[in-house]
């Protein structure tokens, strides 16, 4: 079992994710199987500081649905940042990032982010 840390301070967004998400899924390790979860844990600090760039801060758009019609809402990036925070964010980039699959929520369980509230 080893514990990852990993320091965000002038760190894009979508690296840091990419790197946690293959962390989670143990492919660092030596005796990685896609079908065990593996132990790795991961710590992120300073996720404030991440850095996201062009204008993806304006154009972003998260979308969700109601399973009614016509219910599908539409968030921009600043707008849920705002509300959420950039752990947010960073949870739900490394979770999109991981296989959609029984050890999903596993390997979440295993990701920490210092800066939550």
């Amino acid at each position: 079992m080893a514990d990852y840390i990993i320091d965000c301070k002038g760190k894009r967004l979508g690296r840091v994710a990419t790197e946690a998400a293959v962390i989670l899924q143990g492919k660092k390790n030596p005796s990685y199987n896609p079908r065990i979860a593996g132990d790795d844990t991961v710590v992120i600090k300073n996720v404030a500081s991440l850095e996201v760039t062009g204008s993806k801060a304006e154009q972003k758009v998260y979308y969700s649905h109601t399973t009614q019609i016509g219910h599908l809402k539409e968030r921009k990036f600043k707008d849920v940042v705002a509300k959420h925070g950039m752990a947010y964010v960073l949870r739900r980039a490394v979770e999109h990032m991981l296989p959609k699959n029984r050890l999903q929520k596993i390997r979440m369980k295993r990701l920490i982010i210092d800066d939550e509230k």
